[in-house]
């Protein structure tokens, strides 16, 4: 996920909490967090190959 797409998607989290003429949409904030999250987790070091 390019730093693009992380910062439009923490604007619509912080829209969907803040504005109060958004409506809430619980379902949508969770979705958003866990496709921030699993963008952000560490990904794993990659295996070296056995010769």
């Amino acid at each position: 996920m390019t730093e693009r797409e992380i910062e439009t998607k923490l604007a619509e989290v912080d829209r969907l909490l803040n504005d109060p003429e958004t409506r809430m949409d619980p379902h949508r904030v969770w979705s958003l967090l866990a496709e921030l999250a699993s963008a952000s987790a560490p990904q794993p070091a990659p295996v070296p190959a056995r010769s």
